[in-house]
C-alpha cells in the first residue's frame, strides 16, 4: 500500500484559495487506489529551510515523497528585480548571488529529504500569473534560475520531477497569481499519481509533465 507525503509549501497546503473546492490533498485522496494514503506535511508559506522541520512528521509507513518548494524563497528574495545597476553584468550579478544561496539551501535540504530513504519527486516552480505582463514576465525570467538548481540536484540525485511549469500552463488553473486553483491542484494530483504507480527499472530520473486522460 502506497503512503504519499507532500512536503513544501502552499503548492500542496492550498486550501486558503480554493473557498470550498478541494486541497491538493483530497484531490490527491480522491485520484489514488484503496487503500492508497496521502498526508500534507506542507504549510503554506514555508521556504526551503522549514521542509527539515517538516520532515519530523513523516508517518513510519511512508513509501513516497514529493517536494514542492522555492517559491517563497524566490518572494523573499525578489526586491533585487527592483535594483538599480549600472549594467546587464551587475544585474545578472545579483541575480547569481540569489541563485548561489538558493542553490546551497535547496541542496541542504534534499540532503535531509534524502536520508529518509524513499522515492522523491521534486516540483519546479510554476511561471506566475501577475496581471500585469512586465512583471509575469520578469518573474518568470528570473525563477528559471531557481528551476535550473531544483533540475539540476534532481538529476544529480536520480530524484523525479514533476514539472508544475508544464502542468499549470492555464490561467484557470490559478487561483491567483501564485497559488494553484482546484483544476491546477487536479492536475498536481495527477502528476503525482502517475509517480508514485510509476516503478522504474533504474535509478535514473524521470519528469511528469503530462496529464493522463481519462
Amino acid at each position: 500500500m502506497a503512503h504519499v507525503v507532500l512536503l513544501g509549501d502552499s503548492v500542496f497546503d492550498n486550501a486558503a484559495y480554493v473557498g470550498v473546492g478541494p486541497e491538493v490533498v483530497q484531490q490527491l485522496r480522491s485520484a489514488l487506489p484503496d487503500p492508497w494514503q496521502a498526508t500534507r506535511l506542507a504549510v503554506d508559506g514555508n521556504v526551503t529551510a522549514d521542509v527539515r522541520r517538516q520532515l519530523g512528521g513523516i508517518p513510519p509507513n511512508t513509501t513516497h515523497l514529493v517536494v514542492s518548494v522555492g517559491g517563497n524563497d524566490a518572494l523573499r528574495a525578489s526586491g533585487v528585480l527592483e535594483r538599480t545597476v549600472r549594467s546587464v553584468a551587475d544585474a545578472l550579478g545579483l541575480l547569481a548571488e540569489v541563485r548561489e544561496r538558493f542553490q546551497a539551501e535547496y541542496a541542504a535540504m534534499l540532503d535531509a529529504v534524502r536520508s529518509v530513504a524513499r522515492p522523491t519527486a521534486l516540483c519546479t516552480i510554476y511561471d506566475p500569473r501577475y496581471p500585469d505582463p512586465q512583471r509575469r514576465l520578469l518573474a518568470s525570467t528570473a525563477l528559471t534560475l531557481l528551476n535550473d538548481v531544483i533540475t539540476r540536484e534532481a538529476f544529480a540525485r536520480g530524484l523525479d520531477i514533476l514539472d508544475l511549469r508544464v502542468l499549470c500552463s492555464e490561467n484557470a488553473d490559478f487561483a491567483n497569481p501564485i497559488e494553484p486553483s482546484v483544476q491546477g491542484g487536479r492536475k498536481i494530483a495527477e502528476a503525482i499519481r502517475a509517480f508514485v504507480e510509476a516503478q522504474p527499472e533504474q535509478r535514473d530520473s524521470r519528469v511528469f509533465a503530462r496529464v493522463r486522460q481519462g
